[in-house]
């Protein structure tokens, strides 16, 4: 125990919060620290996006703050930026549906920018992504000058002009799937972290005929198709005709067996065959709540008939009017795809950078930190600190719980909390996990501690 640290006697036991009664992971650690971290950001470049895509950049630096406290410092990352453009390809056809609206004013043309990675206004770049490493001596390497932070922000500033039919899970799929331009920016055991900022649905084509003329049949060549044929919902929605219609909905979830979207499924297959351990992945969102749900009629913007429209899920005031978000059903449903490992922040956040803190934390905890950034909750009915939590090993699909160490420390293995300022300065309490033990443990192993946490104020 080093001079900044100290034991903090804990009393475990069921904690009596009525408020706070379901334990969440908040420590995670790998017997075989691995501090790689491959970074994606599929990020909406179409109408509307421009003022979310300068929230994302000015608040970058409280992501990488937090991201610092990984210990050992940042981890050796590379990042890597695509934009949802992906034109009128479909995953059921060899070639691109026709071009539709004016190309750089969110019209649709070929394969768009195909899941290939973009470095946007950044220069001086030597690969499509940004490589920041540990290297000997306590340097790092660095493909890039000038800050990591103006780095990126240059790579994410995309523009505004792309595709309306936004298809961020082809376009990551299509980014990690052995993408020729994109070499050397997977690495086999590195933690993935992919990261979604957009204000619409996923809308992943598996047919060209997503993106015909306006029929009977398809409605309005706009991108409520997205949502009418690729989205259920149990009140109000069951069919596609149903989901067209003006009113409320309840019950939403992805629609299997589109003939005109991909199913969800799928591409979180694909997420988790990319790495051994399903752990290794991380996935996360910056989008719109997914409810309310509702369909209102608004005018056509050839002054026709109205036509079928979503409400907007969440609103903002940004530098530049009004700011609007759709509900993310598709999206939210890959996501939490990925127990322990998925986080959501509002896109209509006028700041952020909390939201961006609680991403960094997910990727932070995964790569593997013994400091608790929730607050814990605590009975209070005596003296010290009254958490109700549980230590395992996890190996393989075997959990083996660990027991609390008591007063002289003779159990082994156990676990106690240490207060630790100097490695856990942003840590609740200052506290870290320790696992006192009398062998090392398997090199698979990973120490899960999951607590009652305070709900958020």
């Amino acid at each position: 125990m080093g001079a900044a640290s100290a034991l903090v006697m804990v009393a475990c036991g069921p904690v009596k919060d009525p408020q706070s009664l379901e334990r969440r992971t908040v420590v995670e650690l790998p017997a075989t620290p691995n501090r790689d971290l491959d970074l994606l950001f599929v990020i909406d470049d179409s109408p509307s996006m421009l003022d979310k895509q300068v929230n994302l950049t000015t608040n970058f630096p409280s992501f990488l703050d937090r991201l610092q406290g990984v210990l050992g410092g940042l981890p050796n990352l590379h990042v890597g930026v695509v934009t949802t453009d992906m034109g009128t390809k479909a995953s059921g056809s060899a070639m691109p549906g026709p071009n539709i609206g004016l190309i750089g004013q969110g019209g649709c043309s070929g394969t768009g920018k195909g899941g290939a990675l973009q470095t946007g206004m950044a220069t001086g770049l030597t690969e499509k992504y940004l490589i920041d490493v540990e290297a000997p001596g306590g340097t790092r390497t660095r493909n890039y000058t000038g800050t990591l932070a103006a780095t990126f922000s240059a790579m994410a500033k995309l523009g505004a002009g792309g595709c309306g039919f936004e298809q961020p899970l082809a376009a990551m799929r299509a980014a990690l799937d052995n993408h020729p331009a994109n070499v050397g920016f997977l690495r086999p055991e590195a933690m993935l972290g992919v990261v979604f900022l957009s204000d619409e649905d996923d809308c992943s084509a598996k047919s060209t005929q997503l993106f015909g003329p306006d029929s009977p049949t398809l409605g309005p060549l706009q991108s409520f198709r997205c949502m009418r044929f690729g989205v259920t919902c149990a009140e109000g929605g069951t069919t596609s005709d149903a989901m067209n219609e003006a009113g409320p909905k309840a019950g939403c979830a992805p629609a299997v067996g589109s003939s005109l979207l991909d199913d969800v499924a799928p591409y979180r297959d694909f997420l988790r065959g990319l790495k051994r351990d399903p752990r290794r992945i991380a996935v996360t969102g910056i989008i719109g709540p997914t409810e309310p749900v509702e369909v209102e009629l608004r005018p056509s913007q050839n002054g026709g008939a109205q036509i079928p429209a979503l409400v907007h899920s969440c609103s903002y005031t940004g530098p530049t009017g009004v700011e609007v978000a759709d509900p993310a059903v598709r999206l939210q449903d890959l996501i939490t795809g990925f127990p322990d490992r998925s986080a959501f922040t509002p896109v209509c956040d006028r700041d952020l950078s909390n939201g961006l803190t609680q991403l960094a934390e997910l990727f932070r905890r995964a790569i593997g930190s013994p400091c608790i950034q929730e607050t814990l909750a605590d009975a209070k009915s005596k003296t010290g600190l009254q958490a109700d939590c549980v230590v395992e090993d996890l190996i393989g699909p075997n959990a083996i719980e660990i027991k609390a160490c008591d007063a002289d420390l003779s159990a082994r293995p156990c676990w106690r909390l240490e207060s630790d300022a100097a490695d856990c300065s942003t840590a609740f309490l200052n506290l870290k996990l320790v696992v006192q033990r009398e062998v090392p443990p398997d090199p698979t192993t990973v120490t899960r501690m999951r607590c009652v946490v305070e709900p958020p104020p």
